[in-house]
């Protein structure tokens, strides 16, 4: 039981807006109402930033998880409060299930606060996608560094790593490819370009209308479109999993449950081809932050301490504060005091999916020649039953992941129950790994030849599932959960909605809510106010997040 006089009191005790935990839309959602004017109070029961969107030590990842899949709360009920109010008990709901935690070696264990694991990876930024451009207009960017994503690739029939090309210079240089691949990529490519352009210029504009793809085939599956434009099955697998990033197999029309348009294929290629040299220093697509995807909701509730918001870390909510007489809820009930805050009626949400996640920490490359790295299994890749694309993104230690000599391995995969969402990581493991049986490197389960290719190590893995669904209590609902998305476009998008039905007349991010100066550290900021429960000066984020990022 926690000691309620060790709390520090909040004043002031009245708020615009409560919001509790700082997984990534919730710290994107204070720092949007504090740009807005509003007051805001941001509160969290764990000591460390982020919530489930954190980056922490593997000490910690290990219990976070645990503590996250065995926790069972009583079902809410409403008991008699002080004044005008009754409190509401509050439920939760374990969002991990089938933890599986091996560990094969010491090291990683020893080395354990040299780790920063993300807890809802992989994830990358695409340099052209709009949360790279909200990180810019909020300036967020101030507290970030990124690295380009060295490379991509894509696990072909014979279960060699195919190279994505990220251009059309990079098609006619790529040795995997033949000659007439490189022609008919090299017209696709050239026909998407003039459709984009056409469509950017207008109809009738110097006979661009004639350019553009044709409405039928924009509505058609991108798979019809894509074998009309006669493209091999190999590079279709490219287009489709490697750069669109489509999750379930498109082949079977007929039973796919997510079959992807023609119009939203070729955005999905803009973007990835629009994302390309966007940045100097990042000459690929895909963006990864410095110290780990932790860094970008830290940086957020950096933004939002400028504008004044109240942070509080250690700090469980125990109940919800609901009008006797509305039944509306009015604020929240803390370790030992009532904060009120208006809290606005969301509406049910849907019951999502399950996204299988792993970690898993080895001691050399998958590929020599590269340290960071995104690696796609595309449906049935691995095994014929395999109903979903598998992402696989690893990063070195270049980017303070880990320690020097070691690499960290996030996996993921759409899965309708743990069978089979355990089963395609399994998979992806035995297939990427040299796994010990009993813990030495001469005994493993790799079943390899003396002339095969001698596979990476696995030192220590993490499998688990996640649920995706947005819990709800009366009027209340949550943020969304972290998804199975590659980058967070669909989540920003959610998030900004969110914002808007709270505040509908006001702006998400006004050009000018940030344009003042700031020297980096919130913790001197006269505007800022940032308190742990023990009562320290708290920043959001650690000595990493006053280096200064590398987009401008």
């Amino acid at each position: 039981m926690e000691d309620t006089s060790s709390y520090p009191p909040i004043d002031p005790t009245n708020f615009d807006i409560i919001i509790v935990g700082t997984g990534l839309p919730e710290s994107i959602l204070a720092a949007a109402a504090s740009a807005a004017g509003k007051t805001v109070l941001h509160l969290d029961p764990n000591p460390f930033y982020g919530s489930h969107f954190a980056s922490v030590p593997l000490h910690e990842f290990t219990s976070f998880l645990q503590s996250q899949s065995s926790h069972h709360s009583p079902p809410p009920s409403a008991t008699p409060g002080g004044g005008d109010h009754t409190t509401a008990d509050l439920a939760s709901r374990p969002m991990y299930s089938e933890v599986e935690i091996s560990s094969h070696f010491a090291e990683p264990l020893e080395l354990s606060r040299k780790f920063n694991l993300d807890l809802a990876g992989p994830r990358v930024l695409f340099c052209a996608d709009t949360a790279v451009d909200l990180i810019l207009k909020s300036g967020a960017s101030q507290y970030m560094e990124f690295k380009s994503v060295d490379a991509s690739f894509l696990c072909g029939g014979e279960g060699n790593l195919l190279s994505v090309p990220d251009s059309r210079s990079a098609i006619f240089k790529d040795a995997n490819l033949g000659l007439a691949e490189k022609n008919r990529l090299g017209r696709f490519f050239k026909l998407v370009e003039g459709h984009l352009k056409a469509a950017e210029s207008g109809d009738g504009e110097s006979g661009d209308s004639s350019r553009r793809i044709p409405e039928e085939d924009l509505e058609s599956p991108f798979v019809e479109f894509l074998n009309k434009m006669r493209l091999p099955p190999k590079t279709k697998s490219i287009i489709l999993y490697a750069i669109a990033m489509v999750d379930y197999d498109q082949d079977k029309l007929e039973v796919c449950k997510d079959v992807l348009k023609t119009r939203d294929g070729i955005n999905r290629l803009a973007l990835y081809h629009s994302s390309v040299g966007r940045f100097p220093n990042a000459p690929g697509a895909l963006l990864y932050p410095i110290y780990g995807q932790g860094e970008l909701p830290q940086a957020f509730c950096r933004r939002a301490a400028v504008k004044g918001c109240v942070y509080v870390l250690r700090m469980p909510v125990n109940a919800l504060l609901m009008d006797k007489d509305t039944g509306s809820y009015k604020g929240v009930e803390l370790a030992s005091e009532f904060l009120q805050g208006t809290l606005k009626d969301f509406g049910p949400q849907g019951v999502g999916k399950k996204v299988a996640r792993g970690i898993c920490i080895t001691n050399s490359s998958l590929k020599p020649d590269a340290s960071t790295f995104l690696v796609v299994y595309p449906p049935k890749s691995l095994y014929p039953e395999q109903a979903t694309s598998i992402r696989v993104l690893q990063i070195g230690s270049s980017l303070a992941v880990c320690p020097s000599g070691m690499f960290v391995l996030y996996l993921s995969a759409l899965c309708n129950d743990a069978i089979e969402g355990k089963k395609s990581l399994h998979a992806a493991v035995n297939a990427m790994f040299s796994v010990p049986i009993t813990g030495t490197p001469e005994s493993s389960s790799s079943g390899e030849s003396e002339n095969a290719e001698v596979k990476p190590t696995l030192l220590w893995s993490a499998l688990y599932i996640q649920e995706m669904a947005t819990s709800s209590f009366g009027s209340i609902t949550s943020t969304p959960m972290p998804d199975a998305n590659l980058n967070y476009s669909d989540l920003l998008d959610t998030t900004k909605e969110l914002f808007h039905r709270m505040f509908p007349d006001e702006e998400f991010f006004p050009e000018a809510a940030f344009s003042e100066p700031d020297d980096g550290r919130l913790d001197q900021s006269p505007n800022s106010d940032l308190v742990d429960a023990g009562g320290h000066n708290q920043s959001p984020a650690e000595e990493s997040l006053d280096s200064q990022q590398q987009l401008d």
